[in-house]
């Protein structure tokens, strides 16, 4: 019976799981014009229907935290698949306003139960190895999205119907799913001693969480008004073609991946710089944009700010990993994510209300000041919430101790 690490498995079910969780995101991002269209839908439309996906997404996420809780860990890989099966649904019956809010619903349940399922594996890893795997697999998702954005762009650029894609997502979450539930334990694991500020049971402190989700809604809302609103910015305040501007968005995901990587080599005593640095460059890069004469500028802005946002929720939430025992890992995941997730909804319409008033260049200065209030609060806020940053003496020595398995190393 061969003899493996114990957090090994964990490791290699977080990166499946991000790896199936981007491919779908980077395929919706590029259909989103195919399914519109497919649809009949004008943009209003379009805007509303887009709705539907926070609200299956939020209360899913809720429930799913207390569901691993209760079961375990397992149910990702469940959750990885429904995630494709969902969006080959929404690509197939897409055809009018109704029947692409209900698949979207979908999509948005799937979609939020697999994010905190994804996360609370990745805490998991991530307590078990000490070692940054939040912010790799963060890394993995990132570059996922991009591969799988690009080939969904070649797909319909060779005339595939709209559902073909998300099939080739639907495969690769099937297969991903298999492999993560081959990885990951069947019991639910019991909780562990002296780890500080967590709780068990119904005793989970909610109010440092609710600190770190603040911060995490203030580092989403950066991130998604950049890439929401990047290429509009590109085409309506510098003129640039469908072409140029399209590149801002795959621009911003790949600059977030390698940074993601780049930051993951760090130790945990640099969580407090990563989060102040990457706050201030966020600002940077979003001040850069609003006043850049040529797109060149902007895209130099637009990079300045991915390199910022990129590490941000990750570190936040392998904060909260390194504070919660295994019992509350889900709820506490949960939690953390459906605070973050507003900002994550609300960075865009931020945007929209700043430049109804002052144009995309005063938008983008809005932009600037969250990534300065996230700055300024960060420091105060991690206080308040007690959490440490240094991974526990116990997480160090589980590290070195090997436990017996059936799978292979």
């Amino acid at each position: 019976m061969p003899v493996v690490s114990p957090h090994r498995q964990l490791v290699t079910a977080t990166y499946l799981s991000s790896t199936a969780f981007g491919a779908f995101w980077g395929t919706w991002g590029s259909a989103v014009p195919r399914v519109r269209d497919q649809a009949g839908l004008d943009a209003g439309q379009l805007g509303t229907a887009l709705l539907f996906i926070s609200a299956g997404a939020l209360p899913a996420m809720l429930l799913t935290g207390r569901a691993l809780d209760r079961w375990g860990l397992r149910p990702t890989a469940l959750l990885v698949v429904a995630l494709g099966g969902a969006g080959v649904a929404a690509g197939v019956t897409a055809h009018g306003f109704p029947s692409l809010c209900a698949g979207l619903v979908a999509v948005g349940i799937a979609s939020g139960a697999a994010d905190v399922a994804m996360n609370s594996v990745g805490g998991r890893a991530e307590q078990r190895s000490g070692r940054p795997i939040i912010t790799r697999a963060g890394a993995v998702f990132s570059t996922a999205v991009v591969a799988s954005s690009l080939g969904t762009g070649a797909a319909f650029a060779h005339g595939a119907p709209t559902w073909v894609p998300f099939a080739g997502v639907l495969l690769l979450s099937v297969l991903a799913g298999a492999g993560i539930h081959r990885a990951l334990p069947r019991h639910v694991s019991a909780p562990e001693p002296g780890v500080p500020a967590g709780g068990t049971g119904s005793r989970l402190p909610v109010v440092p969480l609710l600190l770190v989700g603040v911060l995490g809604a203030l580092a989403f809302a950066s991130e998604n008004a950049h890439q929401s609103w990047g290429a509009v910015f590109m085409a309506d305040v510098l003129a640039a073609g469908p072409g140029l501007s399209a590149t801002a968005p795959a621009a911003f995901a790949a600059v977030v991946a390698a940074t993601r990587f780049a930051v993951s080599t760090l130790p945990p005593t640099y969580a407090r710089p990563v989060l102040v640095l990457g706050a201030v460059v966020a600002a940077g890069g979003a001040a850069l944009l609003a006043h850049a004469p040529t797109v060149p500028v902007a895209l130099a802005g637009l990079v300045l700010a991915a390199a910022g946002t990129a590490a941000l929720f990750p570190t936040l939430l392998s904060i909260v990993s390194r504070n919660v025992v295994e019992s509350a890992r889900g709820r506490a995941t949960s939690i953390v994510t459906v605070v973050s997730y507003l900002g994550f909804l609300l960075g865009p319409v931020y945007v929209g209300l700043w430049a109804s008033g002052t144009g995309l260049r005063g938008a983008m200065v809005a932009v600037a000041a969250l990534g300065l209030a996230l700055a300024a609060l960060t420091l105060p806020l991690l206080a308040l919430s007690r959490y440490a940053v240094t991974p526990r003496p116990s997480v160090r020595h589980a590290e070195s101790v090997a436990v017996p398995s059936t799978h292979s190393p």
